[in-house]
């Protein structure tokens, strides 16, 4: 006979009644009720309304309360005996009186238990109000036939309403265990999301399917609570649960109501990062994201916090934005644009890309153009004008009596003054201005944080111009103001300079940090010259450069980057990558002792980090390197001591494990791997030579470093 599947997927032996791996009954199952007689001489099934988790739901009329309608659940029919069924009803009543304890207008008011017979056999029955309306399944399905899904203002609508019911569950003491767009109906009455299926009571049934066929009778029956892809790790494999348990399949729920695919599509790999397949404001993201987290550490702790998340003004502003009621959008903090180097002839990193402006790996990015754009049309239009009108307001302002220390706007600055490490040039508004003290407090905030990190006011500044017009392109060419109106556009370019500040600390040296809006082309032939120096090129430094940096924005490769904003940020990792190689950190130099003809070299690479080795060898001798990685992630490359226009490398960022032959030149090849993938790389390197001297060649008979690319 063949196997039978749960409509999850799971396979089970064709005698299964339950599914093994989640407690579904199988379809098929000849224990479904079908209209029998009065259940308990009270209720009358009128049709089943779905199964799964441990039993069946039925819509029934409650004969004692003029037929009103009414839910009915039926749990563990595979329990028999007057025993197990005594003790299965020992439980469910434990749990019958956890849920007799919810009163919250969003969940189904618990009514009785009760034990009736059914065909010679004993079952037990919940029974609640019945909803009115369709699970978020059901109007996902709708939109999907339609080929749409449900929008970000729908989704946060959803979870402004059912946050508080989970705060009010977790508040006493009961986790749900089940959350999914199947256990939660749009209520018609009122549009309002109403909680249904608690997962406690499934798992009083496993307890009591498990006690009985313990006792003698059967073999455990492995049983795992919560629908997979929706419930964390941690519950499907150990059934540990916390709120957070909850907020993680809220916010699994969220992606699939947003998408229209299931979480096996959103969480493959194969499908690429969930982030990408969703667009939604960044807002939004930034707490799906802590939702989300794999460390159960890292989520959110309460339902309270996640409403608090969504609540401040970063997110309030951006819901805005994604529902449309923002129609006139303000402009940008206007600004002389940071110096940019001349980028050199020919020169561009060895996977260079457009500037599409993600702030983070996690942030999707608007659509493409040019980063520079903005800020180049602002300073060819505006020119003198913006320039005497920056003297202007400054003038009127002066005069006014606004002008004093710690102001906000330090794009007006950077237009007449160079940037200094004084707080003048972070522009806090006083009361007078306009702003509200929320907003004061914000914008110190951001500038304590900018100036404990090193970073660069004007750099900052315009990086997150670009950043902005991006992310909302019809503001392009416009001056955001310091008027009341605008205050919500002024929140979402002070969180978009958050943003970049946080991906600045978590990923670049505070050296690093402190130079970016001040690197230029004399920065990039000096670390030339001392790449060169350890007998590196500065293709091998490029390289460890780029995978860094593109394990960050996957999003620009293929262009020209070095004169946009985002430029500065490849030369501060390259700045970093030059001093970690010095450091010895990521180069290390094979040296082959006497009688040695081959070297076994292994590593483990994070997302975006690469290795380099360097061999000193002669011309004439045979090599053989074989690199043991994952091929789809792994890049491998072999450059020789001085490459020609015929034979530039061995091999430059090739799949290609394995290369062989005879060397034509003499002096320090250099083998370079990188991840290029998003999750962990393991290799093992093989590097085989004949006629092994150990000798080293001198650094004279090397190329001059000059001479290198």
């Amino acid at each position: 006979m063949s196997a039978v599947r749960c409509s999850q997927g799971h396979e089970n032996a064709p005698e299964n009644r339950f599914c093994y791996l989640c407690g579904e009954r199988l379809s098929g199952d000849p224990a479904a009720l079908h209209q029998p007689a009065l259940l308990g001489n009270r209720y009358r099934i009128v049709r089943e309304l779905g199964h799964g988790g441990f039993g069946r739901t039925y819509l029934a009329e409650d004969a004692h309360r003029f037929n009103e309608p009414c839910v009915l659940k039926e749990f563990a029919p595979q329990v028999q005996g007057t025993y197990a069924l005594h003790k299965a009803k020992q439980l469910f009543e434990r749990e019958a009186g956890v849920l007799y304890r919810l009163q919250h207008p969003q969940i189904p008011k618990f009514r009785e238990m009760f034990q009736a017979e059914v065909d010679h056999q004993g079952r037990l029955f919940l029974v609640q109000d019945y909803v009115e309306g369709k699970t978020y399944r059901q109007h996902l399905d709708l939109r999907r036939s339609q080929g749409q899904a449900l929008t970000e203002s729908q989704v946060r609508s959803l979870l402004n309403h059912l946050l508080p019911v989970l705060q009010y569950i977790h508040s006493i003491g009961v986790i749900h265990r089940d959350i999914s767009p199947d256990n939660l109906i749009l209520r018609s009455a009122d549009q309002l999301p109403v909680l249904i299926d608690f997962g406690g009571v499934k798992q009083v049934a496993a307890i009591a399917a498990s006690e009985f066929v313990q006792s003698g009778q059967g073999l455990p029956t492995a049983t795992r609570l919560g629908k997979v892809g929706y419930a964390p790790d941690e519950q499907m494999q150990s059934g540990i649960v916390y709120p957070h348990s909850d907020l993680y399949a809220l916010a699994m729920t969220v992606l699939v109501l947003l998408t229209g695919k299931e979480p096996v599509e959103l969480l493959s790999r194969t499908f690429g990062d969930w982030r990408q397949q969703v667009s939604i404001s960044p807002g939004l993201r930034m707490v799906l994201e802590r939702m989300l987290s794999p460390r159960p550490s890292d989520r959110y702790t309460s339902a309270q916090s996640v409403m608090q998340a969504l609540d401040s003004p970063v997110a309030s502003a951006q819901s805005l934005f994604n529902s449309g009621e923002v129609t006139q959008p303000p402009p940008i903090y206007q600004t002389t644009p940071v110096a940019q180097p001349t980028h050199p002839p020919g020169y561009s990193p060895s996977h260079s890309s457009s500037y599409t402006a993600p702030v983070s790996p996690h942030v999707q990015s608007p659509s493409k153009g040019s980063a520079a754009t903005p800020l180049a049309q602002s300073s060819s239009r505006g020119g003198w004008f913006a320039l005497l009108l920056v003297f202007c307001l400054f003038g009127g302002l002066l005069g006014a009596g606004w002008w004093t220390q710690e102001r906000w706007l330090p794009a007006l600055l950077s237009a007449i003054q160079p940037e200094t490490d004084s707080s003048e040039n972070d522009q806090i508004a006083e009361d007078q201005s306009g702003f509200s003290l929320e907003e004061q407090a914000r914008k110190a905030a951001l500038r304590d944080r900018r100036q404990q990190l090193g970073v660069n006011s004007a750099f900052l500044t315009q990086i997150t111009n670009s950043t902005y017009y991006r992310r909302y392109p019809d503001q392009q060419g416009r001056t955001l103001t310091t008027a009341p109106e605008d205050a919500q556009w002024r929140v979402l370019w002070d969180a978009i300079a958050n943003e970049w500040l946080t991906l600045l600390e978590t990923h670049l040296s505070e050296t690093a940090r402190q130079q970016l809006g001040q690197y230029t082309k004399a920065d990039r032939d000096a670390w030339k010259q001392t790449v060169n120096q350890l007998y590196v090129g500065s293709r091998s430094l490029n390289d460890l450069t780029d995978a860094q940096f593109f394990a960050l924005f996957p999003e620009q490769r293929e262009q020209n980057l070095i004169n946009q904003p985002i430029g500065q940020v490849w030369q501060a990792i390259a700045a970093d990558t030059v001093r970690s190689l010095q450091s010895g950190e990521t180069l290390e130099h094979i040296k082959f002792a006497s009688g040695q003809f081959s070297r076994e070299l292994e590593g483990y690479l994070t997302a975006g980090e690469g290795k380099i080795y360097t061999a000193s060898l002669s011309e004439g001798q045979l090599l053989r390197a074989n690199l043991q990685a994952n091929p789809a992630i792994a890049l491998l490359s072999i450059y020789l001591p001085r490459p020609t226009a015929q034979v530039p490398s061995l091999l430059e960022d090739s799949k290609r494990s394995t290369w062989s032959g005879q060397l034509t030149q003499s002096g320090y090849y250099e083998f370079v791997i990188v991840n290029d993938g998003d999750e962990p790389l393991s290799y093992h390197l093989s590097i085989a030579v004949d006629n092994v001297t150990t000798t080293e060649i001198a650094p004279q008979e090397q190329e001059a470093p000059e001479a290198k690319n």
